[in-house]
């Protein structure tokens, strides 16, 4: 069974930084694309960044040039460093595990941005 830990939410300021981290166990995280989503209020889920086996990052839209994505297989766990926070990042923010045909993911965590 695959189990997600994430951590690292909460209330933090406009302009603010907030690390979330995700701990992944049931899988060898090594074989797994490790990505961050998220769901705003009234908003569909959109992809806040991905990184892949060999370390490659992709980033949405809303993350590019804020947000960092890494991972520690060691660890088994991937990180999602958001900088320069604005209230429009306030969402759940859920962390995935993808090896097609294998999709997991967690159960989310809150992050709240304050004017």
């Amino acid at each position: 069974q695959v189990h997600f830990v994430e951590s690292g939410g909460g209330l933090v300021k406009s302009g603010g930084s907030v690390r979330l981290s995700c701990v992944i166990s049931g899988i060898d995280v090594s074989e797994f694309s490790l990505s961050w989503y998220r769901r705003g209020p009234g908003q569909q889920q959109e992809l806040v960044a991905l990184v892949s086996p060999s370390d490659m990052a992709v980033y949405g839209d809303s993350a590019k040039g804020r947000f960092a994505i890494s991972r520690n297989n060691a660890q088994k766990t991937v990180y999602l460093q958001m900088n320069n926070l604005t209230p429009d990042d306030t969402a759940v923010y859920v962390c995935g595990a993808v090896k097609p045909p294998e999709v997991y993911g967690g159960q989310g965590i809150q992050v709240t941005v304050s004017q």
